[in-house]
């Protein structure tokens, strides 16, 4: 696949019919009109991405895609890349966060190694890790490893991206890849029977490549809306601010590449690929993946938001299938919710990552679906259903 293909992909809309009928059996349902608020809408619009009333997310998985960034050396987090390797290795041992809330949640979680700056631990997994890189004889394909709480693909794009105020976070190919490497992990989830997937990510000093994309593609003010993300001085503060101020200008305001692309996709495409990190175009490849296989996405934080908004700029349509589960600590999560039309269901100044805000609004989503499907309608009490009245 290659960028005109990417860009032109079609995305078939959930249907309105089902979504219609859904929401007449939401009215027959003891209960006043609407008496569920945004949850009833939701019920319907995933009837209407499965194309049936008859909704099914009981196999769900989070999708974890996990990544170093090479503006770390620019001093803009508290952590270095060692702790991506060692977060990538708990996930894999099943004793991350993720993997704790996906155990009650009834959630596998699929962690990716787009870009880790090392190779996670041989021991991390039931299996040598290595062992991914065997091909299948009969398809050809590397087939993920089986871990405690799911699966771990290896999808290696590179060793983390490079340092963007050097040069671009990633080529085009690299991005490209990174990208075509999340479709592939949603196709390959589809067709191992998934229903739903989290978008979920890792990776040091990823809020400052998701705050300079959101930046870059809203034009707002980097000043004000980038946080601290998970723990920063106010001297590191303003050094992550002036950094991702200083990349905008690099590659966008005063770059004339950038100036003189006309189109929405082609300016995310190169935002993401000078700004961005590997985690983030293939959350953005999943999203897309997932569309294209009408498999309803939620949303988890910032850096999962950035990526639901740059996928729906490439290819137009995709945001039909997305689900905001929070609206998290970092400022520019609400603002790339807003600019999808998205409202989240929990609001808990939440800033965990992993997509753990997309696992913990499951319960509270499936607690709804079993009213759907369970709950008395007005003949049964005997008594007279409400009317729209307007």
């Amino acid at each position: 696949m290659d960028k005109d293909e990417l860009f032109n992909i079609h995305i078939d809309r959930p249907d309105k019919s089902i979504y219609d009928e859904a929401k007449r059996k939401w009215d027959l349902l003891s209960k006043p009109l609407d008496g569920l608020g945004s949850f009833e809408g939701l019920i319907c619009r995933l009837a209407a991405m499965q194309k049936s009333p008859d909704i099914d997310i009981s196999k769900r998985a989070a999708v974890i895609m996990i990544a170093d960034n090479g503006i770390v050396e620019e001093g803009i987090s508290q952590s270095g890349s060692e702790v991506t390797r060692a977060v990538g290795d708990a996930l894999i041992k099943g004793i991350s966060s993720a993997n704790t809330l996906g155990r009650y949640a009834k959630t596998d979680i699929i962690s990716v190694d787009v870009g880790i700056a090392g190779e996670v631990s041989a021991d991390a997994g039931n299996n040598m890790v290595s062992a991914l890189r065997n091909k299948d004889i009969n398809n050809g394909k590397s087939e993920p490893l089986v871990t405690k709480d799911g699966l771990f693909y290896d999808k290696k794009v590179a060793f983390g991206t490079k340092n963007f105020l050097k040069e671009p976070a990633m080529s085009e190919q690299e991005t490209l890849k990174a990208i075509i490497s999340g479709i592939e992990v949603a196709y390959d989830l589809k067709e191992k029977g998934y229903k739903l997937l989290i978008t979920g990510e890792m990776g040091i000093g990823n809020t400052t490549t998701s705050v300079a994309v959101l930046c870059s593609l809203l034009g707002l003010d980097a000043e004000v809306i980038t946080g601290r993300g998970a723990g920063l001085s106010d001297a590191a503060l303003k050094r992550k601010k002036e950094v991702i101020k200083i990349g905008i200008k690099k590659y966008c305001t005063d770059n004339k590449k950038y100036l003189h692309l006309k189109n929405d996709n082609e300016r995310a495409f190169y935002i993401l690929s000078c700004l961005g990190g590997l985690d983030i175009a293939a959350l953005a490849g999943v999203f897309i993946g997932a569309a294209m296989n009408r498999l309803p996405v939620l949303i988890d934080g910032l850096i999962s938001s950035v990526a639901a908004l740059i996928a729906e700029r490439m290819v137009a349509g995709v945001k039909e299938y997305y689900i905001a589960s929070h609206k998290g600590r970092e400022g520019g999560h609400a603002a790339a919710l807003k600019e999808l039309g998205l409202k989240a269901f929990i609001d808990a100044d939440m800033a965990l990552g992993e997509g753990t805000g997309g696992i913990m609004a499951l319960p509270l989503i499936d607690m709804v679906l079993d009213f759907y499907n369970n709950a008395s309608v007005f003949k049964d009490i005997k008594v007279n259903e409400y009317e729209r009245l307007s």
